[in-house]
């Protein structure tokens, strides 16, 4: 025989909820004996397991209290509905599980396997990871919108950042990030960059320069990205477009003769102002 301590570290509960259980009138509560203490048998010890398992399975106490009263099949009935439940809460459980990982996954949280690996690349190749971020913020858009034609764009990509030049342009403007916009990097690199875009354009036409075919709504949001985050790409936009090309998400030839003159004495200004300083 138990007292009532024994019984609750027995079953693993506490004292406290045997009395609880008692009250409830779950769990018979037998007489004194001559010590005054409560005694508790073998069959209290199965009881307070039964009302502790199916109460910790989520089970209320007043379907407890029938169960316990329920012939064998019946409970057993009750166990599996209770294991079926058990099982699709395990299920649902493991879904959060799987959504909580996401969260810790940085960009494969909301893009494509195949733009993250390209964002890993640009990482491993050393450009700035302000310029990575951009690429980043751009292709979460249109890879939500376009999901189809995701796997296009990143082949083209991918022909991108295996051309030296334009990696070099890339390694380039991120050294310009925290310069001012006469930083005289950024007339050099307009210059190289339109040298190539024209190179590019001579050789292979003017369509294999920017074939993305993104919407009009989409080449706006995403230079207005890369322009926020860096702003030194929209000096480089201005000072690409007097070397005869224009854009940022998307590259157009424009007029390569209007504004020369201007932008030969702005180079001029900015290189006496680097001397004087």
């Amino acid at each position: 025989m138990l007292t009532i301590g024994e019984l609750a570290s027995y079953a693993g509960v506490t004292v406290r909820a045997v009395r609880h259980y008692h009250a409830k009138g779950l769990l018979p509560e037998p007489e004194r004996d001559h010590s005054g203490y409560r005694r508790y048998g073998a069959g209290a010890v199965v009881e307070l397991i039964k009302i502790r398992t199916l109460a910790e399975a989520g089970v209320p106490l007043a379907r407890v209290r029938e169960l316990l009263q329920a012939d064998e099949e019946e409970f057993a009935s009750a166990v599996a509905d209770v294991d079926k439940r058990l099982r699709a809460e395990i299920r649902e459980r493991q879904r959060h599980r799987e959504r909580i990982a996401r969260l810790a996954a940085g960009d494969n949280l909301a893009l494509p396997p195949e733009v993250v690996e390209f964002l890993g690349r640009l990482r491993a190749l050393g450009v700035d990871e302000r310029i990575v971020q951009v690429e980043r913020d751009g292709w979460i858009p249109l890879a939500a919108h376009s999901p189809e034609r995701v796997p296009e764009w990143m082949a083209r990509k991918r022909e991108q950042i295996a051309e030296p030049q334009l990696i070099d342009f890339y390694l380039t403007l991120g050294q310009a990030l925290d310069r001012t916009d006469d930083d005289p990097r950024l007339v050099g690199l307009a210059d190289k960059l339109a040298a190539y875009l024209t190179q590019l354009a001579d050789e292979q036409g003017e369509d294999h320069v920017d074939d993305a075919d993104i919407a009009p709504p989409f080449v706006k949001l995403m230079d207005t990205l890369a322009f926020d985050t860096a702003p030194p790409a929209r000096r480089l936009i201005e000072l690409l477009k007097k070397r005869g090309w224009t854009g940022w998400t998307k590259l157009e030839r424009v007029d390569p003769t209007r504004g020369a003159a201007g932008t030969r004495q702005e180079d001029a200004a900015v290189q006496r102002s680097q001397r004087e300083r």
